[in-house]
Parts: structure tokens; sequence; C-alpha cells
């Protein structure tokens, strides 16, 4: 596990999106795990900026989203579909049978969720995996407790991530109490993983996640024994930490996108 110290919620965006950048530049046809939530949007927008003015491609790009409301239909503004095609999908080049969401009003979820293990296989895996994390140290909507070993699954969620969503209903009895997740298994075979977290709400959980013993209580501690992950933090999300970390200047010692992309011809 690598972790990346930056000076503010921008330059933690801009560090995402230039990774993104590299690996689709690197291969084209990439099959990307995205995340929903605040914290991503800021490298989403970096990412709509690289397209259009450097031209960044992403019409072979495939992407499988992380989870999704049980009970929201795509339309639903507080629906993940609805956030990625807002936030993301609508402002690229991308191809939308290539998007894959879990379909939160499926009649049989369970059914949903073994089809998108299926997809995620047939696709060959995914390449590269965004996270965010909660408060209570969760990964997608894999809650504190849950199995190491789990697939994509129907959770439960714990009442301190519905209070965490309370802010996006405007009537509290909307707000959903299930989801459709990826498994922390699931997640964990992807080959390289990227977790942002932005601000003092997320600090606690990150410092349990990097620095302290794996367990089960913490769901996204997991990550520290898979072999490619890094955590993009800025530094209200580092403050708890006790040991010394790469400032952004120091980081993946990876080449430039900007010498790759070449500037759009208007």
């Amino acid at each position: 596990m690598k972790v990346i110290v930056c000076s503010s919620y921008e330059e933690l965006s801009k560090k995402a999106a230039e990774i993104f950048a590299q690996r689709i530049l690197q291969k084209p046809n990439i099959i990307l795990g995205l995340a929903t939530g605040g914290t991503p949007v800021g490298t989403y927008k970096e990412l709509i900026r690289l397209h259009n003015e450097h031209g960044l491609d992403f019409s072979q790009v495939v992407t499988f989203n992380l989870d999704e409301y049980v009970g929201l239909a795509p339309s639903h503004p507080q629906s993940y579909r609805y956030f990625m095609d807002k936030n993301l999908f609508d402002a690229i080049n991308i191809k939308k049978e290539n998007t894959h969401i879990l379909s939160g009003t499926a009649e049989d979820v369970e059914a949903e969720c073994a089809s998108f293990e299926e997809k995620i296989a047939s696709a060959g895996g995914i390449d590269l995996q965004v996270l965010g994390i909660g408060s209570n140290g969760h990964i997608a909507f894999n809650e504190p407790g849950t199995s190491r070993d789990c697939r994509t699954h129907v959770v439960n969620l714990a009442e301190s991530t519905i209070q965490d969503n309370a802010r996006f209903f405007d009537d509290p009895s909307e707000i959903p109490r299930q989801a459709l997740t990826l498994g922390i298994g699931t997640i964990m075979e992807a080959r390289e993983i990227i977790l942002l977290a932005s601000g003092q709400g997320k600090a606690q959980a990150i410092a349990r996640s990097v620095e302290r013993p794996i367990t089960l209580a913490v769901p996204a501690s997991a990550l520290q024994v898979h072999p490619n992950t890094v955590f993009i933090i800025d530094q209200d999300a580092a403050s708890q930490l006790k040991r010394e970390y790469p400032q952004h200047s120091q980081d993946l010692e990876m080449p430039s996108y900007a010498t790759k992309i070449q500037p759009k011809v208007l």
C-alpha cells in the first residue's frame, strides 16, 4: 500500500485523474471500476476537462460501478446511474452500453448480483478500481463486519451510512436502507486500486485503515494486503496519521500524461 498526501482536494482530484489518464493511454480498452459520492466528483471533472481540451478518448473504455441503492430507478436523481450520467458519462465519448451499474429495481436482486459478477469476469476483471471510504471505514457499501471474501451482494446499510447519506434526500423517509454492492473479495481482485479521501471527517477512518491492524471492523483495512493500492488523500484526511508519507510532488514516479495527449484541433 502506498499513501500520497495532497495539499488540497483539488490536487487530490488532479492526481487521481492523472493516473486514470495514464492507464487509459496505456490500455484504451481498460476496464474501470468507478465510485459515486462527493469525493470522486473532482476527479471526474478533471477527466472531462482532459477529454474536452486534450482529446482523452473513452470510446473503448468499459466501466463497472461499485454499488446502487435498492429501490431507486435509474431516473431517480439520487440513483447512482443518474449520478454517473450527470457527473461523467454524458460529458465524455464513452458508449453507454459499456457502462455497467447494478439495478436497484431488479425483481431478483440476488440474481442481479450474480449476473454482475459474471459480467465483470467476462470482461476480464477490473484493471483500475477507484474507491471512496465511509466515516466508519466502509468501502463500497461493505459495512463493518463484512467478510473479506464476500462477492457482490445485498447489504443492509449501517445507521451511520444512512445518516451520512441523509443530506442528499429532502424527505428522510426516502433514504434507502439497502443497497447492492461489490463485495470486498470482488474489489480485492482489481489489478490496481486507488482510494480517495478528503476532509477531517475521514481522518479517523484513514488512520484505522492505514496504520492499524487489519480488522473486519474497518473494511478498508483489507487494502493493506492488496499488492497495488494507493491512498490519495488531502492533508485533513491525513491529520490522524502518525507516520510520514510522500507529498504529491514525490508520488508514483510516472511519466506525465500531458506529454502523450495531443490538444484537440478546433
